[in-house]
């Protein structure tokens, strides 16, 4: 007859076999996001006066159209804590294949809207907002955003995401 101690060895033999199977087998590879929203800008450093473009691109990953998108942006709280940083978004453009055209929603708090109706299967819409830099801001800071958004699609599914970060803009003094 065994022992209860050469069972316990027995057993957990067996166990840490099974696990170093188990952590041997191939993972499964993770299906992309229903949507993806990813961001740009078109400068890293900036000065006093001066404007970036923040490009903010939403891709549909699924076989159905996205129908519905709602999104925010709002500064990092690390930008908050910087008063000196003076800035304002001043425009909205969305990508066409026509060229671009002043945006559709409700500016920043709510920029949704701005995408387009419609977003077909595998396809991408870009909504570009100017970030302008106050003549009389502060310099060697930060200025970056975060978003949240939540997109429906045709087969009545929806996803959410966020927070998605943008870039930073550093304000330097010229």
């Amino acid at each position: 007859m065994r022992s209860p101690r050469t069972r316990r060895i027995g057993l957990s033999a067996v166990l840490g076999l099974l696990l170093a199977v188990v952590g041997l087998a191939p993972s499964a590879s993770a299906d992309p996001a229903p949507a993806a929203l990813t961001f740009a800008t078109d400068s890293a450093t900036t000065t006093p006066g001066g404007t970036v473009r923040l490009s903010m691109t939403l891709t549909n990953n699924k076989t159905y159209d996205v129908l519905f998108i709602h999104q925010t942006i709002e500064p990092t709280w690390l930008t908050t804590q910087r008063p000196d940083l003076k800035y304002s978004f001043t425009g909205c453009t969305l990508a066409t294949a026509s060229g671009s055209t002043p945006c559709s929603g409700t500016g920043p708090g709510n920029l949704g809207p701005n995408y387009g109706a419609t977003i077909p299967p595998g396809q991408s819409r870009t909504v570009t907002l100017t970030l302008q830099i106050a003549a009389d801001s502060g310099c060697n800071g930060n200025i970056g955003f975060y978003s949240y958004y939540y997109a429906e699609f045709s087969d009545a599914t929806n996803t959410g995401g966020g927070p998605v970060f943008t870039p930073e803009t550093r304000v330097l003094c010229a």
